[in-house]
């Protein structure tokens, strides 16, 4: 029970990882606020954490939105008595796909920024004070491998990922002397829905199969083996607990060895 008696927001938290991250911290022995975007997943996850005895709230927000930002993060802080602990941030898009730089038009890589970036910077802004008043905080940020090498075709998404590393660092020199850990995890190709539509987006662009994608992905990696979602739920867990308490400003890449 490594996280016993702490508090934690998790964005993000209804699907794919942030779902698995979520059962783990839970698991875990923390309280939870849960946001996303759509109420019924969120609502349905919240309710089988709560059968297991943990306190739990879901509440449904646009992270790239100051004005919901501020409103999520003070109910948050009324049902943890004022005590944030964790923020573990999950949320993020995948943006276009097989798509050279100059194919991608400046809104689509406009919005990707903003809920790649933007959708994590709001939460941190507006969490951190109250961190620094209590002198203890741990925030988690799940960036990609794209962010520490190239990625053909994902200009945007890279891109993305490449400003979650300059926001972590330095958000991590900032918040160093208030006792605040700041890391981000680097995930590769993850066994979640997303990588299954990727495999399918890229089988139809370039006129191959889903299995020849897959099999692509795979041999990609030194340890010929995807990562599951419960590879990054236990990253997550070391960086929210007292385990990595003298690590800050850090990317953990959970990869197979994609960016060795």
């Amino acid at each position: 029970m490594r996280l016993e008696g702490k508090n934690a927001i998790i964005t993000g938290a209804a699907q794919g990882m942030g779902s698995t991250i979520t059962e783990t911290m839970a698991s875990e022995g923390a309280d939870l606020v849960l946001v996303a975007r759509s109420a019924q997943p969120i609502e349905e996850l919240a309710e089988k954490i709560r059968n297991t005895g943990r306190r739990v709230l879901a509440i449904t927000a646009d992270t790239t939105d100051e004005e919901q930002v501020v409103a999520m993060v003070d109910k948050a802080t009324e049902f943890f008595d004022g005590r944030i602990d964790i923020l573990v941030n999950a949320m993020g898009a995948t943006g276009p796909i097989e798509t050279p730089v100059w194919e991608i038009s400046p809104e689509d890589f406009s919005d990707l920024l903003r809920k790649n970036v933007i959708g994590v910077f709001l939460p941190m802004k507006h969490i951190i004070p109250s961190m620094i008043k209590k002198r203890y905080g741990k925030i988690v940020t799940i960036g990609g491998g794209s962010g520490m090498r190239g990625y053909r075709y994902r200009a945007g998404y890279s891109s993305s990922k490449w400003a979650i590393r300059g926001l972590t660092r330095t958000s991590a020199i900032d918040c160093g002397e208030h006792n605040i850990n700041v890391n981000a995890i680097m995930p590769g190709i993850v066994e979640t829905p997303r990588m299954h539509k990727l495999c399918h987006e890229k089988a139809k662009t370039k006129g191959t199969t889903y299995d020849e994608e897959y099999a692509e992905y795979v041999a990609e990696m030194p340890l010929l083996r995807v990562t599951t979602p419960q590879h990054i739920a236990d990253a997550v867990i070391f960086l929210a607990s007292d385990e990595s308490e003298n690590m800050t400003g850090q990317e953990m890449p959970i990869d197979g060895g994609w960016t060795a």
